[in-house]
């Protein structure tokens, strides 16, 4: 379903208060710390900005974050398990404020990693913008995950193809589904308006992953690390536009990083950002 500019303007205060949660949450990610720590400071961060935590109570989910370590997919649940050094750690938050729904993930380094992880995760990341790029009015759903899959599989990695991005608005999950995966030119042809989840869910090794009987983790069948990196964006003008932003997470890390300046859109402004 296509949203107009007001509406969407909504989405990106929703989206921006998950970001700015796991930009809270940046510095706290370190070894010894668990991730139910983590989840209530999340929660209370959310609250205390005029926001409602959107996974907690979602299809009966217990927590406010998904936490997903190392082999990991998604839909962690936070426990009292404490990180290690060299561990990473994926966090999927997401917010329902406004009559909206925002969500944001990125995969943190937990104190020193190895030049390898370092390497992957990198790759994992430039797929998500790879296919952010591609979220052009006039093309299809297949030229995104056709874009994602093609820089993936080149570097050495496999995309989960279980799991999938979608579209997003009043309900977390909306049409269209995006998947990670796919043909130039196929799949329903994308409008002015759409708002889109891209989440490229990436593996060291096989693309093949397990559900867990808990009903929620899903993990990695060889048991190689996973990396889950999302963004919310909106065809806006007939490009993406971002209404989410690593940049809280980046000030935090001291990271410098101009991936995301061709992605704004000054139509879709919300004060405070």
């Amino acid at each position: 379903m296509v949203k107009t500019i007001e509406e969407i303007t909504l989405i990106k205060k929703s989206a921006f208060l998950a970001s700015k949660t796991l930009g809270m949450l940046a510095k706290e990610v370190k070894p010894g710390v668990n991730t139910l720590y983590l989840d209530k400071l999340a929660e209370n961060f959310i609250r205390d900005h005029g926001g409602q935590p959107a996974f907690l109570g979602l299809y009966d989910f217990p927590n406010t974050l998904c936490v997903s370590p190392n082999h990991q997919i998604v839909h962690g649940i936070p426990n009292q398990n404490p990180l290690c050094n060299g561990d990473i750690l994926s966090i999927d938050c997401g917010v329902y404020m406004n009559g909206f729904y925002g969500e944001h993930a990125y995969t943190f380094e937990v104190g020193k990693v190895s030049y390898d992880t370092k390497k992957f995760l990198d790759c994992s990341k430039k797929s998500l913008y790879i296919g952010i790029s591609n979220c052009k009015y006039g093309n299809r759903i297949g030229d995104i995950g056709y874009s994602i899959q093609s820089y993936v599989e080149k570097s050495g990695y496999n995309v989960v193809k279980d799991l999938v991005g979608h579209g997003l608005g009043k309900n977390m999950h909306e049409d269209p589904k995006i998947p990670n995966y796919g043909k130039k030119g196929k799949g329903i042809k994308l409008k002015e308006g759409l708002v889109l989840s891209i989440e490229p869910m990436v593996n060291m090794g096989s693309s093949e992953i397990v559900f867990h009987k808990d009903g929620w983790t899903i993990t990695t069948l060889d048991n190689k690390i996973s990396s889950h990196y999302e963004h919310n964006i909106a065809i806006v003008d007939g490009y993406p536009c971002l209404l989410s932003t690593f940049s809280y997470i980046y000030n935090e890390l001291n990271i410098k990083s101009l991936e995301e300046d061709f992605f704004q859109n000054k139509r879709i402004n919300i004060d405070n950002p």
